[in-house]
């Protein structure tokens, strides 16, 4: 079929429109129950993933060659990962939610090639509209309802665009409900795994587990959610987001801290706060935590007051980031772990405190005691998160979300040409997010994904540049001891 999808100087035809699913017969019909650790993700937006490749062949090469093994290690990868398959439903009180696998359950794969000559452009760490991603996003089927009530949701969409001659673009959208990032970067690499090796079986990347029984729930908080859920109208849960959002002002871009700025940042952030003398034992350095204290830092210096009014620089900003409780000793849940896994933290800091001269020490310290607090009892206020998670209405103020992380290889997905020349988490556009990755040139680098209004983010790209500048350059006197603290 030929459909034109046109956004901004952006048009994509689509090509094939298909369902793929696992192979007839490798399953039987399934219902995995969701844990107490899915149930907040029920409120999230979808989330959406874009991995760009080079592939420097004309459209017929690409469809030809690497469509095929695409869609058959993608079958072959459903298989172990059927949740993604299946249909979350959430039934009227009494009855549980659950992911429901059925015989013939499939996922829409769409591939569509772009009319614009833009791959370079969007591989690019420079800023650029956001829409731009858009003609590349595939959209969940609506969600529906059983004769007996339940809701009935989809949980995820692939699309593939071809951009002739230079690339493609994989870009998945998917319900925070079935999985969080570690899981759905096992399933990528997985998937991408089986397309390098030609579909072979011996696939080096460890089947996932689903035994959800291994998620214990110490605190009793899953009837506490369930009663939340049970009384929260469907519109809580169904949003209606469109493929294209107004943001006409905003840009996206990606930030580059090379492993040698990380490890200055850490020892100059250890140095100034031995200058204050804290005991090391009471603060964490890490490349999480100072690359997070940073950017936080650049934001709140880069905002600008709306309509002429002054700050007020005792109001608080928040910080929250997402702790994974998988290989823990205490939880017993492995890496490979399919769920959710992840608990909340935040950080609460006054705003005059984030601005002055030590902001990112401030912010270090926070998030670092943190940190170590999560390490000593992961479930510490977990109810709030839950009920935070369900309530309508406004949250705190000046909210900053953490995510991603640099330990989960997003970079790791070669299909067999390559790894990526860039991946990005594009649902960050839609609420104040910095999203955080590997680096693909720089083993132990980090980068940074922001998306900001034009204006502020000429201000942010100032402020992380003085400072990435201004990072002292000798690391000749690091001691063991204090090696040990900037982990």
């Amino acid at each position: 079929m030929d459909q034109h999808v046109d956004h901004c100087d952006e048009k994509v035809k689509v090509l094939e429109q298909c369902q793929v699913s696992p192979l007839a017969g490798c399953l039987p019909p399934t219902s995995l129950p969701l844990s107490f650790l899915d149930l907040p993700w029920l409120y999230c937006d979808t989330l959406q993933s874009i991995f760009f490749y080079d592939f420097p062949h004309s459209r017929d090469h690409f469809l030809q060659t690497l469509l095929p093994i695409l869609k058959h290690s993608l079958s072959l990868t459903l298989q172990h990962f059927f949740p993604f398959v299946g249909t979350l439903v959430i039934p009227t009180k009494p009855h549980f939610p659950h992911i429901l696998y059925s015989h013939g359950d499939s996922i829409t794969l769409t591939v569509a090639e772009s009319a614009t000559d833009h791959f370079s452009r969007l591989v690019a760490d420079t800023a650029r509209d956001v829409r731009d991603s858009h003609p590349f996003v595939p959209v969940l089927p609506k969600p529906s309802t059983s004769q007996d009530g339940a809701l009935l949701l989809r949980l995820m969409a692939i699309q593939l665009t071809i951009f002739p001659n230079s690339g493609y673009s994989i870009c998945i959208t998917f319900n925070h409900t079935v999985a969080d990032g570690r899981s759905f970067l096992h399933f990528m690499k997985f998937w991408s795994s089986l397309c390098r090796s030609k579909c072979d079986s011996t696939c080096p990347q460890a089947l996932p587990c689903l035994n959800r029984e291994i998620i214990k729930d110490p605190k009793g908080l899953m009837l506490d959610c369930l009663e939340i859920l049970w009384s929260s109208p469907k519109e809580r849960i169904v949003k209606e987001l469109p493929n294209v959002v107004d943001n006409n002002n905003k840009v996206r871009c990606v930030f580059v801290l090379s492993r040698d700025h990380v490890e200055k940042l850490k020892k100059w952030v250890f140095d100034e706060c031995k200058s204050y003398e804290l005991d090391s034992e009471s603060f964490h350095i890490s490349t999480f935590v100072v690359t997070s204290a940073l950017m936080w830092v650049c934001l709140v210096r880069s905002e600008e007051p709306n309509d002429g009014n002054i700050f007020n620089n005792d109001e608080i900003y928040e910080l929250l980031f997402l702790a994974d409780c998988r290989n823990r000793g205490e939880f017993s849940i492995p890496s490979t772990y399919f769920g959710n896994c992840i608990v909340s933290r935040t950080v609460s800091l006054v705003r005059n405190k984030l601005i002055r001269d030590n902001g990112i020490v401030e912010a270090v310290v926070g998030i670092g005691s943190e940190v170590k607090g999560f390490q000593f009892d992961a479930m510490k206020n977990v109810e709030s998160f839950m009920h935070a998670s369900a309530r309508p209405g406004p949250g705190p103020p000046n909210p900053l979300v953490i995510a991603g992380s640099p330990k989960i290889g997003s970079y790791e997905t070669d299909f067999g040409w390559g790894k990526p020349k860039k991946c990005e988490l594009l649902q960050i556009e839609r609420s104040r997010t910095i999203s955080l990755s590997d680096c693909k040139n720089d083993e132990g680098g980090v980068e940074v994904g922001l998306v900001l209004g034009r204006a502020q983010m000429s201000n942010f790209s100032a402020i992380f540049k003085e400072y990435i500048e201004n990072i002292p350059l000798s690391l000749s006197k690091v001691g063991q001891g204090d090696k040990d603290v900037l982990k």
